[in-house]
């Protein structure tokens, strides 16, 4: 299991230490284990070009979180990674008291833009292929993942490595795994690994193996 890695000592940040790592060491994210279940968590979980629809999941989904949110705090993004279906609002807020620049830049999501202290916006964005990296140009090692779908079939594994995906419409499916250390998880690449669905049964896909040596 790979150590915690550092990225900014408590008290020894270069921008705002007032502010950024005052309290605690920033640590990376990019390859977070489970020492338990050797699960790795913050990867997407997602069917890339669904075999069907299900538009009450759909509904159901926006309904229940019309809007998701990403927080700057302590100088980090929070959460990690985020997937949302394009109907729901991207909020971009900032719990700290220092200036932020929020950026990502897509195939079609384009967005650059000075988050105040304390600050929020909230805009919309459209599905997107591949996971968009989203960064902070004020503090160099902010770092994190938006994915954006215009269906329900997703999800982000949990810090045990599991993930549920629930209303797939039943038949022949593919699923995909990304994590940003190597890229796409499951064989197939952005194909995916296929997968049987059928009607009224839960489908276990087993274990998902992620070689960190494996190159994007």
């Amino acid at each position: 299991m790979p150590p915690e890695k550092v990225l900014v000592e408590k008290g020894k940040a270069q921008k705002e230490p007032e502010v950024c790592a005052k309290d605690e060491a920033i640590l990376s994210h990019d390859l977070v284990v489970d020492p338990k279940t050797k699960g790795i968590s913050y990867g997407f979980a997602y069917i890339p070009r669904p075999k069907g629809a299900n538009p009450d999941a759909a509904q159901q989904l926006v309904s229940k979180e019309p809007k998701v949110e990403i927080d700057q705090k302590n100088c980090q993004f929070e959460p990690h990674v985020k997937a949302m279906h394009q109907d729901q609002a991207l909020v971009l807020k900032s719990s700290d008291p220092v200036n932020h620049n929020v950026r990502f830049a897509a195939f079609t999501n384009q967005f650059n833009n000075i988050l105040g202290p304390k600050g929020t916006m909230e805009l919309k964005v459209v599905a997107e292929r591949f996971p968009i990296e989203v960064k902070c140009d004020i503090h160099p090692w902010m770092k994190g993942w938006l994915m954006v779908f215009n269906h329900p079939f997703f999800a982000v594994t949990k810090p045990d490595g599991s993930f549920e995906i629930q209303g797939v419409p039943a038949g022949p499916q593919n699923l995909v795994l990304w994590q940003e250390t190597v890229g796409f998880v499951t064989p197939g690449k952005g194909i995916g690994k296929p997968v049987t669905v059928k009607a009224g049964e839960v489908v276990d896909v087993g274990d998902i193996v992620l070689d960190p040596n494996a190159v994007k």
